[in-house]
């Protein structure tokens, strides 16, 4: 699944609409589109992938655009791009 350009608050409710829709399976997003991640669309994602691991299945963050990994560091949630967290 690619990850639009813009994750702010407007993208949020999508995003959470669409994760949810693909729970039970495995997920890989890619993130090489994105150029401005917002908090609310990080809390989203981190939601997401504990609810993966909490399902057994793998969630993963591929193709991190630099400004989608800057914004993740800078919030705080390097386990969206590191493979420790993408279990």
């Amino acid at each position: 699944m690619a990850l639009p350009q813009i994750l702010d608050f407007a993208a949020a409710a999508p995003l959470r609409a669409e994760l949810a829709a693909a729970r039970g399976a495995p997920l890989e997003l890619d993130a090489s589109a994105v150029e401005r991640l917002g908090g609310l669309c990080v809390q989203v994602l981190l939601a997401a992938e504990a609810a993966w691991r909490g399902d057994g299945q793998a969630f993963q963050i591929i193709n991190p655009s630099p400004a989608f990994a800057e914004a993740a560091r800078l919030m705080g949630a390097q386990a969206l791009i590191s493979q420790e967290g993408a279990r």
